[in-house]
């Protein structure tokens, strides 16, 4: 009698224990992210900017633009798994890097550095630029040489200077870890084993679910005109005119119009000059070209510039403002975009146009971080 009690409870114990390993696995969501809604196990932006067309808001800085064409469709559990592969240092070769090392949640999706650290704790050339709404960009990095989510990330996972890892490699250690086989299967059920591409789809998805278009500027152009103060609102209009012509090139709603300019922006002292899209463009007309980043949570993705050369809002307006070609260094002969010209702002006016861009901050849509990875590594938080 006894001893089948003992059998008994051993068993409970057991089964217990099961029990409670099941539920600390890691489940796929099955449900969109926020600003999402789920059809046929896909899931469809939804903003209030998709009821308008390109022909209303026409100007410089419209207010009611239609945005661009965009990347959504991806299924719950593929945005999901996208998730915890972004926070896993399982993806770099020293398992103690992950994407979000230099795409931090608290800045913006950024680093907070002028240029990021990379595998050997070596500085990189260029700043970490934001992933809010990379839905929307047709191409990537500073110079804009990778045209898709999946041809970018390939840089930092594969580069010697970056997350250090190879293909072969991150294959090897994520078909050797059963929660990720099990949570790939979930995410791709008619793939027969983890594969490169689901990866690289994976972190896309979860990328592309970073929107950020609910700013109370946002609710100022959807017709809420007392979301933004008086100061904020003479700020806008500074920002739209024909003299600080700033929305010609950080075009609403995403506040870029995604094109190389060549503005002059000084690098750092110390630094040799940075050619930028003249490289990837073999072109001498973009020497020193960069992209025009989105200014959307500007206020949180200091310092800024490629080179992270400007530490504040204020530096960056009165750079734009300090003449054409002021910062170009002796000895280079750069095209600059015609955009950039001599506004002379006043002080004040400079003022009014860093209290407009605070109100550009949207993170109402912030991802979950994971308490847990599936790796079984501790994950990558902000530091």
């Amino acid at each position: 009698m006894l001893k089948s009690a003992i059998s008994f409870g051993t068993t409970l114990i057991l089964l217990c224990y099961v029990s409670v390993i099941h539920a600390d696995q890691i489940q796929l969501r099955d449900y969109c992210p926020p600003g999402f809604e789920k059809q046929q196990n896909q899931c469809k932006l939804r903003s209030l900017y998709q009821m308008y067309s390109s022909l209303q808001g026409q100007g410089v800085g419209g207010l009611k633009t239609a945005l661009p064409s965009y990347r959504d469709g991806f299924s719950p559990e593929q945005i999901d798994l996208g998730r915890y592969l972004f926070f896993d240092p399982l993806l770099s070769k020293n398992r103690d890097m992950a994407c979000s090392s230099c795409h931090q949640t608290t800045k913006g999706f950024s680093d907070g550095l002028p240029r990021s650290i990379g595998a050997n704790g070596e500085e990189l050339s260029r700043a970490a630029p934001s992933l809010w709404n990379v839905a929307f960009l047709k191409s990537f990095f500073w110079d804009g040489h990778a045209h898709s989510l999946e041809e970018q990330m390939q840089g930092p996972l594969f580069s010697e200077k970056e997350m250090a890892n190879t293909p072969e490699n991150l294959m090897k250690n994520l078909r050797a870890n059963k929660e990720y086989k099990r949570l790939f299967k979930q995410a791709f059920p008619t793939s027969k084993q983890i594969e490169l591409n689901d990866v690289y789809l994976s972190l896309a998805a979860f990328e592309s679910s970073l929107i950020s278009l609910n700013s109370r500027y946002d609710q100022y152009a959807h017709g809420f005109h007392e979301a933004l103060n008086d100061k904020e609102v003479q700020g806008l209009n500074i920002f739209r005119s024909f003299v600080a012509r700033c929305a010609e090139c950080h075009t609403p709603p995403l506040f870029t119009n995604q094109q190389i300019a060549v503005i002059g922006a000084p690098d750092p002292d110390g630094l040799s000059f940075d050619p930028g899209a003249q490289i990837p463009l073999n072109d001498p007309l973009f020497r020193g070209g960069f992209k025009v980043p989105s200014l959307r949570n500007i206020n949180r993705t200091a310092p800024y510039m490629h080179s992270g050369k400007f530490s504040t809002l204020g530096e960056v307006a009165a750079f734009y403002t300090g003449g054409r070609g002021h910062a170009v260094p002796e000895g280079e002969k750069l095209y600059l975009h015609w955009h950039i010209w001599e506004p002379n702002l006043s002080d004040e006016e400079l003022d009014r146009i860093v209290d407009f861009l605070q109100t550009l901050t949207d993170e109402s849509f912030m991802p979950q971080i994971p308490e847990q990875v599936p790796s079984g590594l501790k994950a990558v938080y902000d530091y």
